[in-house]
């Protein structure tokens, strides 16, 4: 018999176990019923309480499973309508799983809070269910590259919040549906930014009421389908598309005469289909980087004119089309011209490429036409192919009447500075030479810009902004590497990835998970020149059998539990007692060692380098920062970017402070971390941001700042901020950033190379005086280094020092770059790179020195061009193209710098040496709603080891 102590004792275990059971019975029932329907389940998918246990791929919020993610795991079986049983669910991601197949449950649609229904590339069959039609809040809808049939739901037109919409590569057949007044369709989307509906065979006539202007649509993707009639000119209400694929389908007829006010359009395909009447007028359409309009029936016609007038334009591709004269040399003068492929025209005469031709220019395909004449120079490089003309029809033997082997386009992500490993087993070494199993895939660009593919420079790009979104979403990820770039038979680009882990020669589950899931629901942006994609994960067999090792499974034989109850309650309690007693034991120890050295518990081994070496800053508790900022309260939350976010707050002494604060627990970022309080602890200059402390406690990395009252100079140039800079304060701001740099270079002990100097690390106080800031991939240069150091490349895109990058060697001219293209954004307020551009070339190819302000009024910021000075504007220019020299030792040093903005000022008629007086409020434009200074991508995103380190945003 039970005595009364024992059964208080077991009564209150009881509860014990049942408060532990923390997921709601109904949504356990529901997961239960699909695992017993999986196979290859990720192995700790045991006992009843996947929320408390945390079951790999299972999110939950309170008891309730709010995601499910479960990408690239070999995961099995079929999506049972069970899954309408998890009402609270919001993210669905299987994908990468082949083995998922059956049909989509027409119970999908009962979890109507899901946002994100994300099944690309697995083995689904059968119809869409109409049922779809009932998820309004879904934003995500990708069901591509399966195996659907039917048509396309028009119930899909119900989901008035969806951004994205993928159906592409199914076998969906036919006609697009649009509302008739008792049935919804597509053209009811108008806040859905995604059409993709390539590789199909959806047939029919694109409805002319598909198209409005109310529409936000950028992509339209219905390539290689069998649609049929003609292009409806209301497409051309739709201003916003960027993309437009509407090849290898059978559209005829002519193409709109407003398809030009498509003046956003980027990338243009209508090849392939029976197109008649005239060539297309593109003139306007000023962004197009890729046209193809390759094999239609155009009426013949002569050499457009807008062949010369698309100044963007990377990849021109007009076979069989014929077109008929001779080529002129302005197009080939265009600056981003890559290739040109003309083949089976009638274009005759003479080719004359010119001397101005572009540098980017790799090839000019013209096949089968009537050129008698070549015009080569000395030294010309570009690929021509005139094989079929007459000047190769009697035996010429030159190079271009051959038809060239195919280029190698073996592109593959370089060593990291060092020397690959040589690996055993299915190992493989990384760019940063550790063995290791990694996550491959395939990348699919489905309409890039560019054509040219052996500059490695366009792929580092996309290389670091992988890294940069695995680091903003701490994913542990090592390196990334892309590989073997070319164009499928879609017309696609396709490119090889591997993901490498960190700190181990594998990923878990939940890794996995994490990386796919980014991949899949288009989290990472890639950089513009790619376009739309989608990525196609392979299962990933080679998780730890230390991870996998099964956890041991919970009894649920209650007469077991009440028997181990019964008969060690009295010792249960005793141990309980006596183990909370020595835990607060050991957290009041642990408290007072950290008091006493806040880095007690830093682990160098965390890629993180030594325990960091501090003058002077002051390290807070978390409570202590708890308490200013009200509990990190949302009210207090003033910007975010990929390290965390950051908070206002208001310290003891009432000093206001900006506070940011790394996402808990990760361990990205903590070198950035310990670079930047070893430098700022022992840096101090008026045009330097200060530190006043950190935080290293509670598993937190925090920095305190002081707080910076207007900003970043990026926000101000934009007019984000509301703050107007006219042109004197433009001058006071480069001449205080100049300094500050210039005391980095030459007054701190030893040197410091800032490494990412750019308008949104120039923070604006109160009275508008520059602040240099970030220093989380700065350099300290000592003696042995004073010449260069050979690192790996960091910064950003846009300001990067070509010469550094090319040679990996860091100067203090690196630093002298990335400040010349500030000043150039002063000058214009444009950033570095817009629209395939770099600053420095437009003004280059702008600039005429004989004339007033070296004829760049069209370029300055219309805000102060008519207010400047022209004689200080020249002034100011020299001095950028001065800091922008290709070669380092052909550039200014800061203290040079420095004395050219004093003499520039004086000519404007400004006292370099005088206090900045005014406050910013003299500079607020009354028309212009003001921002928090501290907003997304200011001071407070760092660019990690990465070339771009802009925030992800929605295509």
């Amino acid at each position: 018999m039970i005595s009364g102590i024992h059964l208080t004792m077991l009564l209150a275990f009881i509860q014990v176990l049942s408060i532990a059971a923390l997921t709601n019975s109904n949504d356990y029932v529901a997961l239960k019923a699909l695992k017993d329907t999986w196979i290859n389940v990720p192995p700790n998918w045991v006992g009843s309480d996947p929320c408390g246990d945390v079951w790999d791929g299972i999110t939950c919020k309170n008891d309730r499973v709010v995601s499910i993610t479960l990408a690239s795991i070999n995961l099995t079986g079929q999506l049972s309508s069970d899954i309408s049983g998890l009402t609270e669910l919001q993210t669905l991601d299987l994908s990468y799983n082949k083995g998922m197949t059956g049909s989509l449950p027409s119970g999908i649609g009962n979890v109507k809070k899901l946002s994100s229904l994300i099944l690309v590339g697995c083995g689904f069959s059968g119809p869409i269910p109409p049922s779809i039609g009932s998820l309004q809040q879904l934003r995500y809808l990708s069901l591509n590259s399966n195996n659907f049939i039917g048509s396309i739901p028009p119930s899909i037109g119900n989901l008035l919040n969806l951004y994205w919409l993928d159906l592409a590569d199914n076998k969906l057949t036919g006609t697009i549906p649009v509302s008739d007044g008792t049935s919804p369709g597509l053209d009811m989307l108008v806040n859905t930014k995604h059409f993709h509906f390539g590789k199909n065979q959806l047939s029919g006539v694109i409805p002319p009421q598909l198209f409005n202007s109310n529409l936000a649509l950028i992509h339209l993707l219905f390539e290689n389908n069998q649609l049929t009639g003609s292009i409806p000119s209301t497409m051309g209400l739709v201003r916003t598309l960027e993309v437009v694929r509407l090849d290898r389908n059978s559209l005829s007829g002519p193409v709109p005469s407003n398809f030009n006010n498509l003046t956003s359009v980027q990338e243009l395909f209508l090849a392939n289909n029976k197109l008649t009447g005239s060539l297309p007028n593109l003139t306007g359409m000023n962004l197009l980087h890729y046209v193809d309009m390759s094999n239609n029936s155009f009426d013949a016609t002569d050499i457009p004119p807008w062949f010369s007038s698309l100044q963007s334009l990377t990849t021109l591709i007009m076979e069989n089309t014929k077109i008929q004269g001779s080529l002129p040399v302005s197009l080939f003068s265009l600056l981003q011209l890559q290739t040109v492929t003309l083949k089976n025209n009638q274009i005759n005469g003479t080719l004359n490429i010119g001397s101005n031709h572009s540098n980017q220019l790799q090839i000019i395909d013209l096949q089968n036409n009537l050129i008698d004449a070549f015009t080569q120079r000395a030294g010309f490089t570009v690929q021509v192919i005139l094989v079929g003309n007459p000047i190769c029809n009697e035996g010429g033997q030159e190079s271009y009447c051959t038809i060239p082997q195919p280029s190698n386009n073996s592109y593959s992500t370089p060593p990291q500075n060092c020397m690959p490993s040589n690996c055993s087993s299915e190992t493989v070494s990384s760019p940063t030479c550790k063995c290791a199993y990694p996550y491959t895939g395939t990348l699919i660009f489905r309409a890039p810009s560019f054509s040219n593919y052996r500059n490695g420079t366009i792929f580092v790009s996309l290389e670091n902004k992988l890294m940069s979104v695995f680091k903003s979403r701490s994913l542990p990820v090592d390196s990334v590497s892309v590989s073997n770039p070319n164009r499928n038979i879609d017309n696609y680009l396709s490119l090889d990835l591997q993901v490498f882990p960190s700190g181990q020669e594998f990923f878990n589950r939940t890794a996995i998970s994490g990386i796919g899931f980014t991949l899949s629901n288009q989290t990472f942006k890639p950089p513009p020149e790619f376009g739309p994609f989608f990525f196609i994960g392979r299962s990933y067999p080679y998780f730890q059998v230390s991870v996998e090792g099964s956890p041991s499974k919970k009894s649920s034989n209650t007469g077991v539990i009440i028997g181990a109850a019964v008969g060690g309650a009295v010792l249960l309690l005793l141990l309980i007692v006596a183990g909370v007693y020595a835990i607060r034991q050991r957290t009041r120890a642990e408290t007072a060692d950290r008091m006493n050295d806040p880095f007690a518990l830093w682990d160098p081994s965390k890629n993180s380098g030594a325990v960091p070496q501090l003058k002077g800053a002051k390290a807070f508790t978390f409570e202590e920062l708890k308490e200013s900022t009200n509990n990190f309260s949302e009210s207090n939350a003033i910007g975010s970017g990929g390290y965390g976010r950051v908070y206002r707050g208001t310290l003891a002494k009432g000093q206001l402070v900006a506070i940011k604060r790394a996402v808990q627990g990760s361990m990205q970022g903590r070198l950035e971390f310990k670079t930047e309080i070893e430098l700022l602890s022992r840096v101090h200059h008026k045009n330097v941001v200060s530190l006043v402390g950190f935080c290293f406690d509670h598993g937190e990395q925090m920095l305190v700042y002081e707080f910076i009252a207007n900003g970043t100079l990026r926000d101000s140039i934009s007019g984000k901020s509301g703050i107007r800079l006219d042109w004197m304060r433009r001058l006071r701001i480069a001449h205080g950033a100049a300094k500050g740099i210039q005391y980095l270079h030459d007054e701190a002990n030893p040197p410091i190379i800032h490494r990412d100097i750019k308008s949104n690390n120039i923070l604006l106080d109160e009275r508008l005086n520059a602040k240099v800031a970030d220093f989380g991939l700065s350099k300290i240069m000592h003696d042995s280094e004073r010449n260069h150091v050979t690192t790996q490349v960091k910064g950003t895109m846009g300001y990067l020092d070509p010469e550094y990058y090319m040679t990996q060697q860091l100067t203090e001219k690196s630093d002298v770059y990335s400040f010349g293209i500030l000043m150039f954004e002063l000058l214009t307020a444009r950033l570095p790179i817009e629209k395939n551009k770099h600053i420095v070339r437009q003004v280059m190819s702008s600039m005429d020195k004989s004339k007033s302000m070296y004829n760049l009024q069209g370029l300055l910021d219309p805000a102060v061009a008519s207010r400047m000075s022209t004689k200080s504007v020249e002034m100011f220019v020299d001095l950028a193209l001065w800091c922008v020299k290709e070669l380092g030792s052909n550039r200014p040093s800061m203290s040079e710098v420095v004395k050219e903005i004093e003499n520039t000022m004086e000519i404007a008629g400004i006292n370099p040496n005088a206090e900045s007086t005014p406050s910013s409020s003299t500079y607020v434009d009354a028309n212009k709603a003001s921002k928090h200074p501290y907003s997304d991508e200011s001071l407070f995103a760092y660019s990690g080891s990465y070339l771009d380190s802009s925030s992800v945003q929605p295509m």
